[in-house]
């Protein structure tokens, strides 16, 4: 029983803390301009988040889209590059693409 309780109590803590992350990355979205070429529901010049979340789905592609945000990519979503975005701290990447691969 203890261990349960703890278990649901560790459980719970992360939940809230994800939770309470999503705005913290949307903000770091805005801040850094990714908002400028995506948006969550749409697509406006790059993808709407939401699809990239449905492409990746169940793929362990955090990693690999953050290298994508900070050195830039091609023909991923189209002919229109997504520049590189090398001054953007490491962990703000880190943070907005595990929010957006969490979008449903």
């Amino acid at each position: 029983m203890k261990t349960f309780l703890l278990s649901l109590g560790l459980m719970t803590c992360v939940s809230l803390s994800h939770a309470q992350s999503a705005p913290n990355a949307q903000a770091l979205a805005g801040k850094h301009g990714c908002l400028i070429c995506h948006n969550v529901e749409n697509k406006v010049v790059g993808p709407a988040f939401k699809d990239v979340a449905q492409k990746y789905r169940g793929q362990d592609m955090a990693n690999a889209l953050a290298l994508r945000v900070k050195n830039g990519t091609a023909g991923q979503w189209g002919r229109v590059p997504m520049p590189a975005h090398p001054n953007v701290p490491e962990a703000d990447i880190k943070d907005v693409v595990a929010w957006v691969l969490g979008l449903s």
